[in-house]
């Protein structure tokens, strides 16, 4: 089970300039209930898809039958998507299976190798099938894409087609699984004719909170993870977390702190900060999902309000050695939220050594979860010498439930401040042009008048050269 610690949060430990004061706490928990009502209110009327997919037992039994079709046979799995169709992917397969899983070997691995492709980056997608080439006849491409034209996976989707119907010829079509909308689309229609396998993408759930769909159960589930412990991880937090009792509330207690952090003690960045490599990966979905839904330039009235705290992710305790001097001696503008881990899924323990050495026999027999947890106990310590807040999230174990736990309280919670915020969280305006002026630089059609737009802007300006 996850718990959220936040004395260091308050007045009492970092001074009431920057932390949580007594009248802070009973203004903010007010805005707080406000919110909760709100978000409350969403959920019992069915209107956030998010909330439905702990218990969304169609999603659940599609996935399991694709993974029953398609897993005895696969040695590798190849997700192509980029943004919400990635990151989930990622950080659960980080988080359960370990950043050696890929190495193991088939037998012992149980389930293919994965790899994700994220990005249009030609070295990753050249490399990565440099590797699968001998192995194409075993290997499953799963390419999600709620409209099938985001221009990064589908232009990854049709080098891998190719490539499929090169080694493969006419049996192709049968090593790919589509995830998208399954009414309409350019994807959609593909694989229809084509004859793909399909799998639904949530036509009420943005792609930031698509994780526990079969955006990210079906390659967790193709990977060995227990999905229905993870959604029964998700629904035990969707219990708390719509418990109206501010002080057994995670999410209710993660967003009163968030909120006089960035609006009231001048911190509009917000660190995550994982001991554990396994939960490093849960920071980059989480970087996603604050920044894209609580980042807006107008209010949900149309106010320009330029709203949003800046999500940074590091790692403990290597980022002690690279951005704790700044976290503790630069602009005191931040809040740091520490994932803190009881019981890893494995330790080890220092050899007794070097015993006449006062430098290094401390260390002598001590579990190196041991110096883990010292190490981020004297992080958390020095911060808050510093005046610096922090929250902790502690794991009891990294388990399919526990993830499952920190997926839906940080959705719920990104909810709560998107109401305190009074901006939309479901949507992402900026990402848009973005989109456009790509389709413009291909040469899409329908977009000329655009890519004359950015013609000048492109041209380099030898006055501005070095």
């Amino acid at each position: 089970m996850l718990s959220i610690l936040w004395k260091n949060a308050t007045s009492n430990v970092v001074g009431d300039e920057n932390g949580l004061t007594p009248f802070d706490l009973a203004n903010v928990e007010l805005e707080v209930r406000k919110a909760y009502e709100e978000v409350a209110s969403q959920i019992e009327a069915g209107k956030l898809g998010y909330a439905k997919l702990p218990h969304n037992m169609q999603y659940l039994h599609q996935v399991q039958d694709a993974v029953s079709r398609f897993g005895p046979s696969a040695t590798d799995l190849v997700v192509l998507g980029i943004g919400g169709s990635a990151l989930g992917n990622i950080a659960i397969q980080t988080a359960l299976n370990g950043a050696s899983y890929n190495l193991l070997s088939d037998r012992k691995r149980g389930g293919p190798r994965l790899f994700v492709l994220d990005n249009v980056d030609p070295c990753l997608i050249g490399d990565t099938f440099d590797v699968l080439k001998r192995r194409l006849k075993t290997t499953v491409v799963n390419v999600i894409s709620k409209s099938g034209e985001t221009a990064e996976t589908a232009s990854q989707f049709m080098i891998v087609r190719d490539m499929l119907r090169k080694y493969l010829g006419d049996d192709y079509a049968k090593r790919i699984v589509a995830t998208t909308d399954m009414e309409r689309g350019t994807l959609n229609s593909i694989a229809r004719a084509e004859g793909y396998a399909m799998l639904p993408v949530p036509p009420d759930v943005g792609g930031r909170f698509s994780v526990l769909s079969p955006v990210g159960l079906f390659s967790a589930s193709m990977c060995g993870v227990d999905i229905e412990q993870m959604l029964a991880g998700a629904a035990a937090m969707q219990n708390r977390v719509l418990n109206p009792n501010f002080n057994e509330n995670p999410a209710m207690i993660l967003a009163a702190v968030k909120y006089v952090a960035y609006k009231l003690k001048g911190k509009p960045m917000h660190v995550m900060m994982p001991y554990s490599n396994r939960l490093y990966m849960l920071a980059d979905w989480y970087r996603q999902l604050w920044a894209e839904s609580l980042g807006k330039q107008v209010d949900r009235a149309g106010n320009e309000v330029f709203a949003g705290p800046t999500p940074i992710k590091a790692l403990g305790t290597t980022d002690q050695h690279s951005q704790v001097q700044l976290y503790r001696e630069g602009p005191n503008d931040k809040l740091t939220v520490f994932l803190d881990v009881m019981k890893h899924p494995r330790d080890l323990r220092v050899p007794e050594a070097f015993a006449d050495n006062p430098g290094l026999s401390y260390l002598a027999k001590a579990k190196i979860s041991k110096l883990l947890a010292a190490e981020k106990l004297a992080t958390e310590y020095a911060m808050a010498v510093s005046k610096r807040p922090s929250v902790t999230i502690r794991f009891d174990e990294i388990t399919p439930f526990t993830v499952g736990e920190f997926f839906f309280l940080y959705e719920f919670t990104t909810s709560l401040m998107g109401s305190m915020l009074n901006v939309n969280t479901y949507d992402q305006p900026a990402v848009e042009l973005g989109k456009q002026a790509t389709f413009a630089l291909m040469g899409r059609q329908g977009y000329e008048e655009l890519a004359a737009k950015i013609k000048p802007f492109a041209r380099p300006d030898k006055r501005y050269m070095a």
